[in-house]
């Protein structure tokens, strides 16, 4: 009885990833994969929870209308209690939420990550986890710090690495990330998009938040201004675009911004690769400011 209550939380949660991705006016086909991944885990007649714990995904990955992005989505539910991509549609995406939901990582921690080093996604975590930020954080020993490594490398199903940040298979190109936050950008200012109303730091339920889905080759983006609480404390919630990606592979996050200081200052960069939007520009030849 528990195992076809399971499934039908998570069917329930997948149709309604479909009916608003309806609303928003999405690609169809990938409404239809919602809907198709619904009735596969409605009907099944053991728990995804089974499924799961035969090897992380895979066995999720077997079954019909379930690739590797639907079976991530069903393990955050079972493992996580939240759907991320139900976050993302209903623009109430709260880093510090998925950051506590980490072994190893508590509210207060949480907070920090998002408040001192700036970080927005469970990626920026696992580059911050290699890259010596996490381990400057008061409190943050090596065992503590490896742990949680290793945790984001099971959950974001990357390839354990011991020093430099881990590569990311299928990496959207910045040019491709560019090319979606104008889009986005421009659509929103015409109002050409659908606004929703997040629940997060909006008392009065206005619907303000534009949202667009478009494809570029096999790649699906979800993009939306940036709704978190370092956004309107910064006052860039009309600047700070994050896009989802999902190509198939599993979800990448990226959030584009104007860059205030340095020699892109001006310029539309991909936070966290900063180097490779320089290296756009030039090839475009936009020369960047003196620093």
């Amino acid at each position: 009885m528990a195992e076809i209550k399971l499934n039908e939380e998570v069917a329930r949660e997948l149709e309604e990833v479909a009916r608003l991705l309806t609303e928003q006016a999405a690609n169809p086909f990938r409404v239809q994969a919602y809907n198709r991944a619904a009735a596969t885990v409605r009907g099944l007649d053991r728990s995804v929870a089974d499924l799961l714990s035969e090897g992380d995904n895979h066995g999720l990955e077997k079954l019909p209308g379930i690739g590797r992005s639907l079976a991530t989505a069903i393990q955050d539910y079972v493992q996580n209690g939240r759907l991320p991509i139900l976050e993302q549609l209903r623009g109430e995406n709260d880093p510090v939420a998925a950051f506590a939901s980490v072994p190893g990582i508590g509210p207060r921690l949480a907070r920090r990550l998002h408040d001192e080093l700036g970080l927005d996604s469970l990626e920026d975590l696992e580059v911050a986890a290699h890259d010596g930020r996490l381990r400057e954080l008061a409190g943050m020993g090596p065992k503590r710090v490896a742990g949680i490594r290793d945790s984001l490398a099971h959950r974001l199903h990357r390839a354990q690495v011991k020093a430099s940040p881990p590569p990311s298979p299928g990496q959207a190109p910045v040019s491709e990330l560019l090319e979606v936050d104008e889009e986005y950008r421009t659509k929103a200012a015409a109002d050409q998009l659908k606004r929703i109303a997040p629940r997060r730091f909006n008392p009065k339920g206005e619907a303000w938040l534009p949202v667009l889905h478009t494809r570029k080759g096999r790649r699906h983006y979800t993009a939306l201004f940036s709704n978190t609480a370092r956004a309107h404390e910064s006052d860039k919630t009309h600047d700070w675009v994050v896009l989802y990606c999902d190509g198939g592979r599993g979800e990448q996050q990226a959030t584009v911004v104007t860059a205030r200081r340095g020699p892109l200052r001006g310029k539309r960069v991909v936070r966290g690769r900063e180097a490779e939007s320089a290296a756009y520009y030039h090839q475009h030849g936009e020369p960047a400011l003196a620093a």
